[in-house]
């Protein structure tokens, strides 16, 4: 089992900032895009400031979040570094199984990724991940450099959202009809 603990709060910012933006979709009713809490099971208590120092994750996690655009059911993680590139160890076996049958159930699935390095977000189709997951499982490269997120894909903080993600979710989107 998976333990928690300080470094369980790795993204928190990027994720408070997509939650941000989804609160405003979901304002102007774009979209409905719900964060997915992950159970854990505290063991360490701060009773002083009642916060939790030390807890195990009780179950695997699916994805960060998961919803519907216009119709479209997405489900997507959200992932930052630090690095030149996104290392494939921060994503995991089963999250991949899941993306995978969310696509084949006629869902979109992907990442948004934060590069602080770059100061860059960016959207990454699961067919790329997969692609560059299926590699690495395979002995390559076990991590995806930054050079080659496509730069159409890459987002915007604009129209009072932070991480405005429904345009290159739309770019994908045309981009996938035309190559139909």
């Amino acid at each position: 089992m998976g333990y928690w603990n300080t470094r369980g709060l790795r993204g928190s910012t990027l994720e408070e900032l997509i939650n941000l933006t989804n609160e405003l979709y979901y304002s102007k009713k774009l979209a409905l895009v719900q964060k997915i809490p992950t159970p854990i099971k505290p063991i360490k208590i701060n009773k002083e400031n009642r916060t939790i120092t030390l807890a195990y994750f009780e179950q695997k996690s699916t994805v960060d979040y998961i919803g519907v655009v216009q119709g479209i059911p997405i489900c997507f993680d959200a992932k930052e570094t630090s690095q030149k590139y996104l290392p494939l160890q921060n994503i995991h076996d089963h999250q991949i199984q899941f993306m995978s049958c969310f696509e084949e159930q006629e869902g979109v699935a992907f990442l948004l990724v934060y590069f602080s390095y770059y100061n860059k977000y960016f959207f990454l189709p699961f067919s790329i991940l997969k692609n560059w997951w299926n590699q690495a499982q395979n002995g390559g490269r076990k991590s995806i450099p930054y050079r080659v997120f496509p730069e159409k894909f890459c987002i915007e903080n604009k129209n009072g959202a932070y991480v405005h993600y429904l345009e290159a979710l739309n770019t994908y989107l045309l981009s996938k009809t035309r190559n139909r």
